[in-house]
């Protein structure tokens, strides 16, 4: 079963930074709303404060940020818990 704890948090690299460039931009104001990944997402956080918590009881959770990049597994159940306006490059594979 794919928990939190699947969820991949890293600073990357110049090249890798370079290459989120191409991708797609998603914004998002302040919110909370569940989340369900059918496909793998990669995301560079750009600006923002997100809080990602699994949607079982007692569920772990993960907090990023601007310069943050996230990988997010498929089977992944969630809440999105944006605190603070959010923008990021995002990859689904």
């Amino acid at each position: 079963m794919t928990t939190i704890k699947d969820v991949v948090v890293r600073k990357p690299n110049q090249q890798e930074i370079e290459k989120c460039k191409s991708w797609p931009i998603w914004t998002c104001d302040v919110s909370e709303f569940d989340w369900d990944y059918s496909q793998r997402e990669t995301c560079l956080i750009i600006e923002g404060q997100v809080t990602v918590t699994g949607r079982d009881e007692g569920s772990d959770s993960v907090t990023f940020g601007p310069g943050d990049m996230v990988e997010f597994p498929v089977g992944l159940e969630c809440v999105w818990k944006v605190t603070a306006p959010v923008k990021k490059y995002y990859n689904f594979s």
